[in-house]
């Protein structure tokens, strides 16, 4: 009694893109076994069709139908011959490395107040002089200011500001002597407003509805025994 080898994936051809299974690649193989260039033609947009559904996610992408094909020629080892809509790529154009892209030189003298306080600046400066450029020159100091207090939440002095704000405009930009800046226990409670707003409601929200602590619950108890 003789019995068949088992089939195991090991001894199986290598899968080029396993993500399309065994059965595409079986299909590819067999469309480049077509001695018929239009035959072998149709048959590859058929199977363009079955792998565009094992790979849905890719409908999304500007080049869907064109990564297909590339796929395609990818699986046949580029050795498929058909007349496709795209040129068939080369395996150097998929083994190149892409470009580098070149990192931002920019020069920030203060990091702490980012790049766009120093736009801010910067247009500041190019606008005419008048009560539009002191308004806004007042803006771009209370602005400093916060983004100085992300780093250091203890304390800052105004004329600190003032000064780094003078360097950075060099020297074109001043804040009114009669003008003050926002106070740093104003700017802290700005950043922190939302989170604890939310945590405010959430509270009042769980004791109105007999959440938070089993407040609501308790009441309830107290009803029904007649307390109030």
């Amino acid at each position: 009694m003789s019995t068949a080898p088992f089939d195991y994936n090991t001894s199986r051809p290598r899968l080029i893109i396993p993500e399309y299974g065994r059965h595409v690649q079986r299909m590819v193989e067999h469309v480049m076994d077509i001695e018929d260039r239009d035959q072998r033609t149709r048959t590859s947009k058929a199977i363009i069709q079955v792998i565009a559904r094992l790979n849905p996610q890719l409908r999304n992408s500007e080049h869907f139908e064109r990564t297909l094909w590339d796929h395609l020629y990818i699986m046949s080892e580029f050795k498929l011959d058909v007349d496709g809509p795209f040129p068939k790529p080369t395996p150097e154009e998929l083994e190149s490395k892409p470009k580098r892209v070149p990192y931002p030189q920019a020069q920030i003298k203060y990091g702490h107040y980012g790049k766009m306080v120093q736009r801010m600046i910067d247009q500041c400066v190019a606008m005419e002089p008048g009560e539009t450029r002191e308004a806004y020159t007042t803006v771009i100091a209370n602005q400093m200011k916060k983004q100085f207090l992300v780093w250091n939440r203890d304390t800052v002095p105004d004329p600190l500001i003032l000064k780094d704000l003078g360097e950075l405009s060099k020297g074109k930009l001043r804040v009114k002597e009669d003008v003050q800046l926002a106070q740093t226990a104003d700017l802290l409670r700005t950043q922190q407003a939302g989170p604890r707003n939310e945590v405010d409601t959430r509270k009042r929200y769980n004791n109105n509805n007999g959440g938070g602590g089993g407040g609501g619950k308790k009441r309830n108890r107290n009803r029904k025994k007649g307390r109030y």
